[in-house]
């Protein structure tokens, strides 16, 4: 009898994995972003306000294979939307000398028995954390495989003990002017960044409040200190650097789609099927290799999230 493997829908094949050759060659990339030989720029840019205790955790091997390669750790950390201190991708590195992320305050608020006003670095210390290796899809059709460290939503969620009235959470981000040229370069934008989530979605399991990457704190530029990770969405919908967690009975506005509802929804799942108003959705550019591979519906994850949207 024929030995017949079943692979779950997290698994990514060999030939998706990023080449050892491309890998190991990183002085092309960091040459295009004018950053050869700043070293201790890269070292400062790793939550260096914060501790590392810990770090790296142990890999949950629920979503990820033991022999998956991932995306070389310097593209994922040095391209980056991040408009807060630019719209170029290879310029918030360098731009977040500036911005303070410890102590850094987190409230949560709202619609729960028992609000909490807390820092991330107490938060952290009263929860188990975990390594997840996820597919990260922009919306703008590029893509990466990062190993983020961090832990569900959903126990933050069981902590604070919501109401019954809440039926979706609101995310709001830091809004800092003298540290984040952004913020003037973009006046009309509605800051601060807001995003939010339907309560299933934020108590699905894959959900995952991050504070850290490739076995170390998060990069500023990446989020730090705290940021969420919806790996079935668009990139967009992961927030960064999160000030505040709220619990609301409507569903909340947030900055993307106040900006271009037709263009950014409040759903924005990764659909093949649904191309953005611009650009097709059918397939994404990795981004440590340029290779174009085809977008799979939900990023992958449909057989943890498919039911939450029966009508899809």
């Amino acid at each position: 009898m024929p030995n017949v493997i079943t692979r779950p829908g997290w698994y990514l094949p060999e030939k998706l994995a990023t080449p050892e050759s491309v890998y190991r060659n990183r002085r092309r990339f960091l040459k295009e972003l004018s950053i050869i030989g700043t070293a201790s720029l890269f070292t400062s840019t790793h939550a260096a306000e914060s501790t590392a205790k810990g770090y790296p955790y142990p890999r949950n091997t629920t979503f990820a294979g033991k022999d998956l390669r991932i995306t070389d750790e310097e593209y994922a950390t040095g391209y980056n939307n991040f408009y807060e201190f630019t719209t170029s991708k290879t310029r918030v590195k360098r731009l977040t000398d500036r911005f303070v992320i410890s102590p850094w305050d987190l409230e949560i608020a709202g619609l729960v028995d028992k609000p909490l006003k807390t820092t991330v670095d107490e938060l952290v210390a009263s929860m188990p954390l975990e390594e997840r290796v996820y597919r990260f899809r922009c919306v703008e059709a590029w893509s990466m495989i990062v190993p983020w460290t961090g832990f569900p939503l959903s126990k933050l969620i069981e902590k604070v003990s919501p109401k019954s009235e809440a039926k979706f959470i609101k995310f709001t981000t830091f809004h800092r002017p003298e540290q984040a040229p952004g913020f003037a370069e973009l006046k009309n934008y509605p800051w601060p960044y807001t995003e939010g989530l339907r309560m299933d979605e934020a108590m699905n399991p894959l959900t995952l409040v991050t504070t850290g990457m490739y076995g170390k704190p998060l990069p500023k530029q990446n989020g730090a200190p705290l940021r969420i990770v919806v790996p079935w969405k668009y990139g967009y919908k992961s927030i960064k650097s999160v000030v505040k967690i709220e619990f609301v009975a409507e569903q909340p506005k947030t900055l993307w789609e106040s900006l271009a509802p037709d263009e950014y929804p409040f759903e924005s799942n990764v659909n093949p099927k649904v191309d953005h108003p611009r650009w097709s959705q059918k397939t994404e550019r990795i981004i440590d290799t340029g290779n174009r591979i085809n977008t799979q519906m939900f990023n992958g994850y449909g057989e943890y999230v498919a039911k939450l949207y029966p009508n899809s």
